[in-house]
């Protein structure tokens, strides 16, 4: 079973920037999908943002995008998640996920196998 491994959470100003990192152990890693969920105080979790290895195309939540950036390296089974001009509603634990074969609904939670065990994001205004 493959392991996911976030890296990279912290705090960091409104306006700031961070980069979340997720690395992946075990098994050959083949998911063609990896995503990012966050999940904030008091609140359901969130798909945040999408890639597709197969296709390249990124997929963003209205409310990240142009400002948060997802990227993946197939060959290092890794994926990063640039998140720029950061607002405090952004804070929240971050999970780094991969979808199960034959998933296609990018921004549903239940296509998602594998999931990391989250890393904290706090921005102060």
């Amino acid at each position: 079973q493959v392991q996911l491994v976030e890296s990279g959470g912290g705090s960091a100003q409104a306006g700031g920037s961070l980069r979340l990192s997720c690395a992946a152990s075990g098994r050959t890693f083949s998911s063609n999908v990896l995503g990012w969920f966050r999940q904030a105080p008091g609140k359901e979790r969130e798909w945040v943002s999408s890639i597709s290895w197969r296709t390249g195309k990124q997929y963003y939540a209205y409310s990240v995008k142009g400002r948060f950036t997802i990227s993946g390296d197939a060959a290092k089974n890794t994926q990063s998640l640039l998140m720029n001009s950061l607002k405090p509603e952004d804070t929240a634990v971050y999970y780094c996920a991969a979808m199960k074969p034959g998933g296609m609904l990018m921004s549903y939670q239940s296509e998602y196998d594998y999931w990391g065990q989250g890393t904290q994001v706090t921005v102060s205004s």
